[in-house]
């Protein structure tokens, strides 16, 4: 239950979170637009290409989507020669992702422009501020996703995802 005294606070801490959110994502929607593509291929382009060789089902997994929800943009990213699927070695009905050429070059583009803003962002902030932020997003991640987090990596805080959900 929410204490009404720290309400406004609360709130106010939604309104930073949203614009906050809204200029993270504007430099690579500018971008995707140029493409024809939509925020949900940055999502593809980014897990694929951190989990080289992923397997279609755990990528639903880390997306937390429906797989009739996944193929129109995951065909649309192959159409587009960005990803590439290929049969699992041992067993042919799993398919494997992975980034092609371009599909890497898109993809550091577009996490690019994200590095940079919040290099100079934890800059600004002064020394502990990514410490902080990182404490924070990981406690907030954790309330429903701690199964999702990379555990090799919880001393960096959230630091990497788990291809093998």
């Amino acid at each position: 239950m929410v204490d009404q005294n720290n309400q406004n606070s609360l709130n106010a801490a939604l309104e930073l979170f949203h614009f906050a959110f809204r200029a993270f994502t504007s430099g690579p929607d500018a971008i995707l637009a140029e493409q024809g593509l939509q925020r949900v291929h940055h999502r593809i382009l980014y897990f694929v290409g951190r989990n080289p060789a992923i397997s279609v089902n755990a990528l639903l997994k880390i997306l937390g989507v429906s797989k009739q929800a996944l193929n129109g943009p995951l065909r649309a990213l192959k159409e587009l020669d960005l990803i590439d699927a290929k049969p699992d070695e041992f067993d042919k009905r799993i398919k494997r992702l992975t980034l092609s050429e371009q599909g890497q070059a898109l993809e550091n583009r577009l996490s690019q422009s994200q590095r940079e803003l919040m290099t100079q962002v934890f800059a600004d902030a002064g020394e502990d501020a990514e410490q902080h932020w990182r404490a924070i997003m990981l406690k907030l991640a954790e309330t429903k996703f701690a199964h999702l987090l990379n555990q090799d990596n919880s001393d960096k805080a959230g630091e990497g995802w788990s291809a093998e959900c």
